[in-house]
């Protein structure tokens, strides 16, 4: 009975492993850096693809794009990558979807193309606004303070002109 048991596990045991194993080889791609600004350059890499099954297609689709970029080099740590320059992008989020030389897919991955010299495109942080509040708050109370000083000069002033 012992046996059967142990038996039973070992074959559970294996069976599930052979149908998770193909999810520890995932598909996988990178995109660097992850924000570049407008003008910039970005390194596509599909990790998974094997170079002599042909090149990779990189799919870059974003606020203004939807183009196919090919690969043009072996990456050095294994798989096929690509150079994409974003002059001309909008500024926004862009997704590449990479598909291989044996038509397997590559996974996606995402990256952000920025103002030049600036802040990431998207508005505000992930902040909870409190600084926002503060400096909105102190401008009030300035804005308030000058209101009275202006009324009592000009008080001032209506009683010397009696």
């Amino acid at each position: 009975m012992k046996a059967k048991t142990v038996l039973v596990s070992a074959a559970v045991g294996v069976g599930l492993g052979t149908l998770l194993l193909p999810g520890a080889a995932l598909a996988e791609t990178i995109v660097s850096p992850a924000s570049t600004p407008v003008g910039g350059t970005v390194v596509l890499t599909a990790t998974t693809c094997n170079p002599k099954a042909g090149d990779a297609i990189f799919r870059v689709t974003g606020p203004n794009r939807d183009q196919n970029v090919r690969s043009t080099t072996a990456a050095a740590g294994g798989g096929l990558s690509a150079e994409l320059f974003t002059a001309g992008f909008t500024l926004g989020t862009y997704t590449v979807t990479a598909t291989c030389g044996d038509g397997s897919s590559a996974g996606s991955a995402t990256f952000t193309v920025t103002p030049i010299g600036g802040a990431p495109a998207g508005g505000r942080d992930a902040g909870d606004g409190v600084g926002t509040l503060a400096a909105g708050g102190a401008l009030l109370g300035s804005a308030a303070g000058g209101a009275v000083i202006l009324a009592r000069r000009r008080r001032h002033m209506a009683a010397a002109a009696r």
